[in-house]
């Protein structure tokens, strides 16, 4: 389809039209593009105290019986005196270990938790479509705390659970720790990946227990001073992501003073000092985000270090799609990821007792 190869050419002039969506997503990601911009100021500062309002608003809280699907959800503090928890995502009970999904929500580095609305069904979606257990961390959030902040609460986040395990899971859901997988969309994405850099240089060698054994990322958050094909084709047409939401975003996180080449966002040959042991990796672009060309770069980056890498490319999907379960393409990325865990399990679920 033409649309799997808008991200090179700069021959592309025309504006493409966007694939038909249904009311309801196109309400919510309304409601949600209006929200963001509500909170954002243009000094690159977030205004809390309606972004509070917002966040009770568009929050759901654990829901420790099992629902419909067979999940159920409870809070875990990790570091209180740096506000990291986490929401766990797990069945009642299993017949053997169950894989690990630690996630990191999207949100531009300033926004949101796991307990928003679209995050809280993902993870849920995740625990009952992959058959694992997700644990969605809180991470500080920017302007207020900046780079490497987020990095910081992601690696001790992997630390807390290779010491403790899941608190509160009990001995009817054994897990594999040695299956950990890391996923995230858009800055989430963004953070999976460089998480994933630092544990496997800095503290793979010394754990007790858990192993990343692949990662996730969804249409990652990652940038440069350039502005691409897809950054310019995608303004004004793309749901969710412009120009101005992400230079926002960069502003609120990197280094005051540091620009977008910074290493945390542009990831390129001469920057992406990728670990030995990096894992295999399955990035998720959608056709219809702008982010497109940068992802696209980052897997080629990956390939050229010589790592394990595969696409999953939705022609049609915009950035934050596999939020909306009312989307084909939501659900299928779902089954690329089961798929993707299945192969790369320290343990075959086969073997498992």
């Amino acid at each position: 389809m033409e649309a799997k190869n808008q991200g090179g050419g700069a021959g592309t002039t025309k504006r493409p039209t966007p694939p038909p969506l249904p009311l309801s997503v196109r309400l919510q990601v309304t409601g949600l593009t209006a929200a963001i911009d509500a909170v954002e100021r243009r000094d690159g500062t977030v205004n809390r105290c309606l972004y509070s309002v917002i966040d009770r608003l568009l929050s759901a809280r654990p829901n420790p019986r099992p629902d419909k699907s067979g999940v159920r959800s409870f809070d875990v503090t990790m570091d209180a005196s740096r506000g990291i928890w986490a929401r766990v995502f797990a069945p009642a009970a299993a017949e053997h270990p169950l894989p690990v999904i630690v996630y990191y929500h999207g949100g531009g580095f300033a926004l949101f938790s796991p307990a928003i609305g679209p995050f809280n069904g993902v993870c849920r979606r995740f625990c009952s479509q992959i058959g694992a257990v997700v644990v969605s961390v809180n991470y500080r959030l920017a302007p207020e705390h900046r780079y490497p902040a987020a990095y910081d609460d992601g690696v001790d986040a992997l630390r807390f659970i290779d010491a403790n395990g899941i608190p509160g899971l009990g001995a009817d859901v054994p897990v594999d720790l040695a299956s950990c997988f890391l996923a995230g969309e858009s800055a989430g994405g963004n953070i999976v990946h460089h998480v994933a850099n630092r544990w496997a240089t800095e503290w793979q060698p010394s754990a007790k227990n858990l192993r990343v054994a692949g990662i996730f990322p969804v249409q990652p958050y990652f940038g440069g001073e350039e502005r691409t094909e897809s950054e310019l084709r995608l303004e004004g047409v793309a749901p969710v992501v412009n120009l101005r939401r992400s230079d926002f975003s960069w502003k609120a996180f990197l280094p005051v003073g540091a620009n977008r080449d910074h290493p945390a966002a542009h990831v390129t040959d001469e920057n992406a000092d990728l670990a030995e042991e990096f894992p295999p990796t399955m990035v998720v672009i959608g056709g219809f985000d702008p982010l497109m060309d940068w992802q696209q770069r980052y897997a080629d980056v990956l390939r050229r270090k010589g790592k394990k890498v595969q696409v999953a490319e939705f022609p049609d999907a915009f950035h934050g799609f596999y939020g909306f379960p009312e989307l084909a393409d939501a659900n299928k990325v779902l089954q690329d990821m089961k798929a993707f865990v299945e192969s790369n399990r320290a343990t075959p679920k086969s073997t498992s007792s």
